[in-house]
């Protein structure tokens, strides 16, 4: 069969296997350079030193809390146990003994009975609140030392009962003015903001207001 001859105007194979490859190499440059600038960006740098600083710390509140605050409570008040080991039955397993009852929690669950860990979470609020009540001692430190508001107390704006900083001027939601203008009577000479003076906005003319 006759064959047909190649386009004279096209470029050799070779070249084009080294430009698709030359193309190749500058689009895997360009996303790994694009993934180097974002990922050593000043900003997700702090962001993730924070978040790790933040996970030890809740680590270290958590251990507090669990091994240090709690035993001595369980010891004074009648738990008999530790406050995470407390729960009630709702459904019996089949090896459950009425007289002696589960031990402990574990037990409960490897003999497949229903229990209510009631302990358990009581055990999650006392972490959360010793966790909170941390942060915001260390917030409080911090802002004495550095003066850097970081615990930015809020009131109630008396117009549209919507929460705003204490030390604001004009709430941020209603735009109201909280320094009493707003409530000054108008005189004969003031004029409230917005208003024209009794002109009419077509032809500037004063007109008599009724």
């Amino acid at each position: 069969m006759p064959r047909f001859r190649d386009d004279p105007n096209a470029p050799p194979a070779d070249e084009e296997e080294g430009s698709f490859v030359e193309e190749s190499q500058r689009r895997a440059r360009r996303v790994i350079d694009g993934f180097i600038d974002f990922a050593l960006q000043g900003n997700i740098l702090e962001i993730a030193f924070g978040l790790i600083l933040a996970a030890a710390f809740t680590t270290i509140v958590n251990s507090f809390v669990s091994d240090i605050l709690l035993p001595p409570l369980s010891v004074l008040l009648p738990l008999n146990k530790n406050l995470d080991e407390k729960f009630a039955v709702l459904q019996a397993g089949p090896n459950y003994d009425a007289e002696r009852g589960y031990n402990t929690l574990q037990r409960a669950q490897d003999d497949g009975a229903v229990v209510m860990a009631y302990g358990i979470f009581i055990n999650k609020v006392i972490n959360f609140l010793g966790l909170g009540l941390s942060l915001y001692a260390l917030a409080g430190t911090y802002q004495y030392f550095s003066h850097d508001p970081i615990i930015k107390h809020t009131v109630k704006c008396k117009y549209c009962r919507k929460r705003i900083n204490e030390k604001a001027k004009r709430c941020i939601n209603c735009t109201s003015w909280l320094d009493g203008r707003e409530e000054r009577p108008i005189g004969n000479g003031d004029r409230p903001a917005g208003s024209n003076g009794g002109q009419s906005p077509e032809n500037g003319n004063s007109q008599p207001t009724e």
